[in-house]
């Protein structure tokens, strides 16, 4: 009878756990994968400034190079400001944390490969404002 009973559990749990397990792997959830498939997704492909890069730059940068702010000279609170950075290389040296760069965001974890390529390839198609 413990026997039984110590089978059923461990089946019961077992059966639990890989029921929970594809419902993450059906959702998307903890993938980056919408839909699943395991592999995290990184579109690049025709970045624009206001729907991709700024997004990411208000959310990272921000909070000492927007609103107002201008940490150490540099103000990312609009595009017009934006460009000078790119094109003395300063904005990929900072996110990429590349030797003689201060890595940015300053003293948080660097930014996701997945939000550098989406600057990158913006800056790579021009840096434009759009």
């Amino acid at each position: 009878m413990k026997k039984t009973l110590l089978y059923m559990t461990i089946v019961a749990f077992t059966v639990i756990g890989c029921s929970k397990t594809n419902e993450v792997a059906e959702s998307g959830g903890g993938t980056g994968n919408p839909g699943g498939g395991g592999t995290p997704t990184c579109d690049t492909v025709n970045m624009k400034y206001s729907a991709n890069v700024q997004p990411i730059i208000a959310a990272n940068c921000y909070s000492c190079h927007g609103n107002g702010l201008s940490q150490n000279g540099v103000s990312l609170d609009s595009y017009a400001k934006v460009p000078q950075q790119v094109s003395n290389g300063k904005l990929m040296g900072v996110i990429t944390h590349a030797p003689g760069y201060t890595p940015m965001p300053y003293g948080k974890a660097k930014l996701s490969d997945c939000d550098i390529n989406k600057i990158k390839s913006w800056i790579d198609r021009g840096a434009l404002n759009n």
